[in-house]
């Protein structure tokens, strides 16, 4: 039997035991961590296709985290002295897959970016747009039209 998830913006087959390098995920090694965008599930006739997302989670558990091999990118423009060399590498989480169309109590990987945005201390060098996203995230209500200083002490009201 496999699977088909979604992370990261992209799409992997899966099956038991498979050990698969995704985009980073903010779960430390060893924890354990729940897919919920299956798109397909099964094998043969007993095949599920989702539309968008068949109601399940394929569970994981984080293996390694790292990061990926170094990419080189080299500007140069011909007869203007222009030369510009820069290095990126791509930060990867490694998943070994543990358990198909479960309903699992893991965190979600959205989950966890999610608990990630409980934890942002508010302060007045944040724009005015990022205060109602951490208002909306943590479900206190502000006006939209407040000033910034109505809205800060709005949320530090409401956490505490």
């Amino acid at each position: 039997m496999y699977a088909i998830i979604e992370t990261g913006g992209k799409q992997y087959r899966v099956q038991e035991g498979d050990v698969i390098t995704v985009e980073k995920l903010n779960a430390a090694v060893g924890e354990t961590v729940c897919f919920d965008h299956v798109l397909v599930l099964g094998e043969g006739e007993g095949i599920q296709v989702g539309t968008p997302y068949v109601e399940t989670a394929v569970e994981g558990k984080v293996v390694e985290e790292g990061k990926g091999k170094k990419v080189i990118i080299f500007k140069y423009k011909a007869k203007k002295d222009y030369r510009k060399k820069q290095g990126h590498r791509q930060p990867y989480t490694m998943v070994e897959i543990t358990g198909l169309g479960v309903d699992s109590k893991a965190p979600k990987a959205e989950e966890v970016k999610a608990e990630e945005a409980k934890e942002i201390k508010v302060s007045a060098s944040m724009k005015k747009d990022e205060l109602i996203a951490v208002a909306k995230a943590n479900n206190i209500e502000v006006d939209e039209k407040a000033t910034k200083a109505v809205i800060i002490e709005t949320i530090e009201a409401a956490l505490k």
